[in-house]
């Protein structure tokens, strides 16, 4: 992969329930313009931009009269979709991130593979069943469908927190920051880090 090579992804989701429209520069410098109709998702991946580095745009409606999973289960699957076609064939790229991420009492790991194998283990419950209007079962849901539709490997670890939102916010920080270190291009890489040659 060329070192001047721009990562990014553009993603058109419409469905009987949702309308998405979202766009990623993974080399970006965390400017965010993000209306999904759901605020505190809002927020969570205002948060993801800014400490991951990413330029997100990102226009949605969705059935929210309904509840807000659709919505945020979709731009889930978008965000991932985004982040599959930025990085291509993702050659020249570290793979791995680790990142600890503490939030007042809260401190969650966050663990990925940029492997093109899809799989969430996501261990970090929360007391609270709301946040204001955002149901919180919808955070996992949301990393999931973002995992299966990026190839990537995504382990999820609450260590220790009370507060559901420090819980859920060090989720989203610290994923934006592993993703940071597993997307960063390594001098000499061309291929894929992998023995077999292809990811």
């Amino acid at each position: 992969m060329a070192q001047d090579y721009k990562r990014e992804g553009a993603v058109q989701r419409k469905t009987k329930e949702t309308d998405i429209d979202l766009t990623l520069l993974v080399d970006g410098s965390g400017h965010t313009a993000i209306d999904s109709g759901v605020p505190f998702l809002d927020h969570m991946l205002t948060l993801f931009s800014v400490h991951g580095f990413f330029d997100l745009t990102i226009k949605a409606t969705g059935d929210t009269e309904v509840d807000d999973h659709h919505t945020v289960e979709d731009i889930g699957i978008c965000l991932g979709q985004a982040f599959a076609q930025a990085l291509g064939d993702k050659g020249g790229i570290g793979r791995y991130g680790l990142c600890y991420l503490p939030m007042d009492e809260t401190l969650a790991r966050v663990v990925v593979d940029v492997s093109n194998r899809p799989y969430l283990h996501y261990e970090a419950a929360v007391p609270d069943q709301k946040l204001g209007t955002f149901d919180t079962a919808l955070a996992p849901e949301f990393m999931r469908a973002f995992s299966q539709h990026a190839g990537i490997t995504l382990h999820v670890d609450l260590l220790h927190g009370v507060n559901s939102h420090h819980i859920i916010e060090a989720v989203f920080k610290g994923l934006a920051r592993a993703l940071n270190l597993a997307v960063t291009r390594l001098e000499g890489l061309s291929g894929s880090l992998s023995s077999k040659g292809l990811l």
